[in-house]
């Protein structure tokens, strides 16, 4: 692999499925790029972190550099695919091997239409027996664990009646693992993001999925919006994973190293972590980037903040400027009171 940014900081393990629980942040497109999964790794050493779906048919014909090199500091770090033809799902795990992912995952929850038209993501919700020949063809050329992303249904179907069945089918083709978004996809008549709001949670049948699976790795995923919230799922399932709430309030993720020990959170040194930022921004303004490639992703630290509103707007509409450089950084945490509510830090 040819990183992007290289890193002092220890690079941390792949937690062993079965043996520990497991945090993740969620694969969101057009948010979970490089940049971000780097300030993500500098509050928490043991959160796994997802890349964007990258599709299978761009990793093989595209501009591959960019879509999968990413910074050591990153690890553990998993790769979401999106694809439904077992070649080329196949023939991209091989290129992707030598990026040293350490954990392959199969996107069967995405509701949007511009992967309807791809036949893969949710849809492939109604072909089980598809899913698990993929599913079964990406293990024999992964080095790495395959875990697949589903929802618990799609339009009509009865989550009850066929979420036990399509889990039992991944387990059997070889799935390492399964995390399931706990709520189903209407694939007509809601947007993406009415799809992660409207349709009704129930965590309750992704627990008893997990009861029916003790001896395999069940992570839940859906409106979990604060670390108390993923402990609680964590007395039951082996995995837990926040999307858009550690996004968007970032700051709750440095919280997670101790939750996962059971200790409370310790203080943050918010002006190392500057300094990291600052020395990271730099290297990608080097590298030919912007400014705002790496502070776009840091607006949602200080949630709650005195000063967060200012902190914002710097490292938004500021950093967007030509020739912006990493001075705006420590602009920007000037503008914060960092002894503001640590509380925040569980969401």
């Amino acid at each position: 692999m040819n990183p992007l940014i290289q890193t002092e900081l220890p690079v941390a393990e792949m937690p062993k499925r079965g043996s520990e629980k497991v945090f993740a942040v969620a694969p969101m497109i057009d948010w979970t790029d490089r940049h971000c999964r780097f300030l993500h790794r500098q509050l928490s050493s043991k959160a796994l972190l997802y890349t964007e779906m990258v599709v299978a048919d761009a990793i093989i014909h595209g501009p591959r550099e960019r879509l999968l090199s990413y910074s050591p500091a990153e690890h553990p770090v998993a790769l979401q695919i999106g694809g439904s033809d077992a070649g080329k799902l196949s023939e991209a795990i091989r290129i992707a091997s030598d990026y040293g992912y350490d954990e392959i995952n199969l996107n069967v929850g995405c509701p949007s239409d511009r992967v309807q038209s791809g036949t893969f993501g949710a849809c492939l919700m109604r072909e089980p027996a598809h899913v698990a020949d993929l599913v079964s063809a990406m293990k024999q050329v992964s080095p790495v664990p395959v875990t697949v992303k589903c929802r618990i249904g799609v339009d009509d179907q009865d989550p009850a009646e066929i979420l036990p069945d399509f889990v039992s089918r991944m387990l059997a083709a070889g799935a390492d693992g399964i995390w399931i978004h706990a709520r189903k996809a209407w694939l007509q008549g809601l947007s993406p993001k009415e799809n992660r709001e409207v349709p009704p949670l129930d965590y309750d049948l992704v627990h008893e999925i997990k009861r029916q699976n003790p001896g395999a790795f069940i992570g839940i995923n859906g409106g979990i919006t604060s670390l108390e919230q993923a402990a609680a799922h964590l007395t039951v399932m082996d995995g837990v994973m926040l999307g858009r709430a550690a996004y968007q309030n970032t700051s709750l993720l440095a919280g997670v190293d101790a939750m996962l020990a059971g200790e409370e959170t310790p203080p943050v040194d918010w002006l190392a972590l500057r300094d990291r930022m600052m020395d990271y921004a730099g290297q990608v303004i080097q590298g030919g980037g912007r400014l705002h490639h790496v502070t776009r992703h840091m607006v949602g630290l200080f949630l709650g903040y005195p000063g967060a509103r200012r902190f914002r707007q710097i490292l938004s509409s500021d950093a967007m400027s030509a020739g912006a450089g990493p001075e705006l950084i420590a602009a920007a945490f000037a503008a914060v009171d960092l002894t503001g509510n640590t509380q925040l830090l569980t969401g």
